[in-house]
């Protein structure tokens, strides 16, 4: 039977034995580093880490960012020298020249082989040069590209001062938004104010790392429901970092933070809201209602704030509706991207993703069924840890007009007559709330504005004739 013709109604979740054919984990480093200003990240590895660091990031040494490279040589590996001495000597460099309220070390697949002791070394360092060192191992035997940041955050949530339950007045759920503007003077003078219910007002951290500026946009989003954020894991700066414990309600914006909303679950006793991710307008809406319910806040005007959205996105839909895409797995966002074109309007063959926690992402599963059952099109296959050779002869018989995929393959993919893009672009562009989902088409269909292009000048050219022959 054709894999076309292969129609499913119910979500079918696959798992093959694929290796994590994904970028490196410590490029974690590349938005860590900016997103936490007081901080520096010192990765521990050999010449091959400090290569993929320097071509990825493509910051040059004379704008002293505030990474660097513990590298480890051959007197290291066989523990012919004193790892601890080194690292006390590379960090009291660090705080000479920097002075970061934080060091961050990343371990690497070579420490996970050699068995470095890094959590061992951290305590007895950290009381030495008094500098708080947190120890966070992003290898790429174990995690896949965006959980690097996970087991950052998962660690520093160990981190983070202890809540302390304070009562505070807040104002009536039911009102919402409208409570709070009914706060105006009258006539007279005086004022009419909101009713206010005196309890325990539910404090709500997000957790990921977001551009400042949709961080902003997120915590908007909310207040205009009358939720205020009272903080975020990773802050702006370490020494800010949200107070956490029972009575404090979590929610995560990223899919790939599993190991993170866990350690925050177990470890600090938060209360996890399990939402689907604020990505597209459907998602963020979706996002914004879950929290709402959990807080008792009926939601005011989202539905009319998504059709905004959607409005302004009509040129972009044109091009993608009916178009079909495959997704190859590299980043972890792939439910999360596929849910929202498929209610673009385009096919979704198939999402391949490194990793799936399906308690974590439980929400934006049952958001990716509901999405699908709405738009009357097949539920797309999930594999996790795809074999990237059954992968191509899939691909070979479906045809898609767009693949996203790593950087390996996007060559080879291109050379046989496959339209690309880099999921790496998705990780490192704005692509949360309702306000970048233009972001997210602008990535998807730039390849296919470029074939129109292409076609509008008479080149058909031969590669695109090729059918795929691996």
């Amino acid at each position: 039977m054709s894999l076309k013709n292969q129609v499913s109604n119910t979500l079918t979740l696959e798992c093959e034995t694929g290796n994590y054919h994904t970028f490196c984990p410590i490029s974690c480093v590349a938005w860590l580093y900016q997103k936490i200003e007081d901080s520096f990240f010192l990765v521990v590895g050999t010449k091959t880490c400090g290569y993929f660091l320097q071509n990825a990031l493509g910051v040059m040494i004379f704008a002293e960012p505030r990474y660097a490279m513990a590298e480890l040589e051959e007197g290291d590996i066989s523990a012919q020298l004193n790892d601890y001495e080194e690292l006390k000597r590379l960090c009291l460099q660090i705080k000479k020249d920097r002075n970061p309220s934080v060091i961050v070390w990343i371990g690497t697949c070579t420490t996970e082989i050699i068995k470095m002791d890094l959590e061992g070394m951290a305590p007895r360092l950290e009381i030495e040069i008094d500098i708080p060192i947190v120890v966070a191992r992003a290898n790429g035997l174990d995690y896949a590209f965006t959980q690097g940041e996970d087991t950052v955050l998962a660690a520093m949530a160990h981190r983070c001062p202890e809540y302390k339950n304070i009562q505070e007045p807040i104002v009536n759920n039911d009102q919402g938004i409208q409570g709070l503007l009914s706060f105006l003077p009258l006539k007279n003078n005086s004022y009419r104010e909101p009713e206010i219910n005196i309890g325990t007002q539910p404090s709500l951290v997000l957790f990921g790392s977001v551009p400042s500026s949709v961080a902003s946009q997120l915590s908007l989003e909310l207040k205009k429901q009358s939720i205020h954020v009272s903080g975020w894991l990773p802050s702006q700066r370490y020494t800010e970092l949200p107070p956490l414990g029972e009575g404090i309600y979590v929610c995560g914006v990223n899919p790939f933070l599993s190991r993170t909303a866990t350690t925050l679950m177990r470890r600090r006793k938060c209360k996890l809201i399990g939402a689907p991710f604020p990505i597209g307008p459907d998602g963020t809406r979706a996002w914004i209602e879950k929290i709402c319910s959990v807080f008792g806040v009926k939601p005011q005007g989202l539905e009319e704030r998504e059709q905004q959205i959607w409005d302004g996105l009509k040129d972009y839909l044109a091009l993608v509706r009916g178009k079909s895409v495959f997704f190859m797995g590299d980043n972890l966002l792939e439910i999360s991207l596929a849910r929202f074109l498929i209610r673009c309007g385009m096919v979704v063959y198939e999402i391949g993703i490194p990793y799936m926690d399906k308690r974590y992402q439980a929400a934006e599963l049952a958001l990716l069924q509901q999405t699908c059952l709405d738009m009357g099109v097949p539920i797309p296959r999930i594999v996790e840890k795809p074999d990237n050779y059954n992968q191509v002869q899939r691909m070979r018989e479906l045809q898609p007009d767009l693949a996203i995929t790593g950087m390996a393959h996007a060559n080879p993919l291109e050379a046989r007559g496959i339209s690309t893009k880099w999921s790496v672009e998705f990780t490192f562009a704005q692509i949360h709330g309702f306000t970048n989902a233009r972001d997210i088409l602008e990535l998807v269909t730039r390849p296919l504005r470029r074939n129109l292009s292409l076609e509008e000048l008479g080149w058909t050219g031969l590669v695109k004739k090729q059918k795929l022959n691996v």
